[in-house]
């Protein structure tokens, strides 16, 4: 993704991720998440939440490391392991995600980048059932009165990226993430009159064949 033009590479990169993400080094030493009995819970209770979103539609806002805000609206199907990120106009960009692919595409530079779900930090997102050890490595949980911030990586790939997931709490509710790039920069992108479940969206909004949209 280095190769593309600054707006494509910060669109793709703010959002997702990406393999040129920085390494979390010493995971295991930063770590002390796991070892309470508190800590086992919240992470339990964030995957029994996780587990019954199917299906979720809002609206986003995304701010970038130089403070740019983008907006648009989310679908995010965990069923069927798709999603579509529409932003708003101005803005070029599209996202959607199916088929084991993410595809980016920037109308006004009429360029499409394809890349592997799973080579992004969001793709954990898509799983039916994200659980939060084994191939997922908890890096950071805080619990501040109702916010409830939890970090994972991947624990074999590392170096794909870190990914905050950010919730509130009572009653537990996603309310969007934060992705931290090799240059300690952060990109937050933040849910907002978020509703899950409801009928399902025409096939359509998932086509990855996005060029022409």
């Amino acid at each position: 993704m280095r190769f593309l033009p600054v707006i494509a590479a910060c669109g793709v990169a703010c959002l997702l991720g990406g393999p040129f993400f920085a390494p979390v080094a010493h995971a295991q030493e930063q770590m002390a998440v796991g070892a309470s009995d508190q800590d086992h819970a919240l992470l339990e209770r964030v995957e029994h939440h996780l587990d019954a979103i199917s299906l979720l539609k809002a609206r986003f806002r995304q701010t970038a490391p130089d403070g740019k805000v983008s907006t648009g609206t989310a679908w995010i199907d965990r069923t069927n392991r798709r999603m579509r990120f529409q932003y708003d106009p101005p803005s070029p960009l599209l996202l959607v995600a199916n088929h084991d692919q993410v595809v980016f595409n920037d109308s006004q530079l009429d360029q499409t980048t394809t890349m592997p779900m799973e080579k992004t930090p969001l793709g954990l997102l898509l799983r039916p059932h994200l659980q939060l050890s084994g191939d997922v490595t908890v890096t950071g949980l805080s619990h501040d009165g109702n916010a409830l911030d939890i970090t994972v990586v991947r624990t074999d790939t590392p170096g794909d990226g870190s990914m905050t997931l950010l919730f509130h709490d009572n009653p537990l509710r996603l309310r969007g993430w934060i992705i931290q790039d090799a240059q300690q920069e952060t990109t937050r992108v933040d849910l907002l009159d978020a509703s899950t479940g409801g009928p399902m969206p025409a096939d359509s909004l998932f086509n990855t064949d996005i060029g022409g949209q």
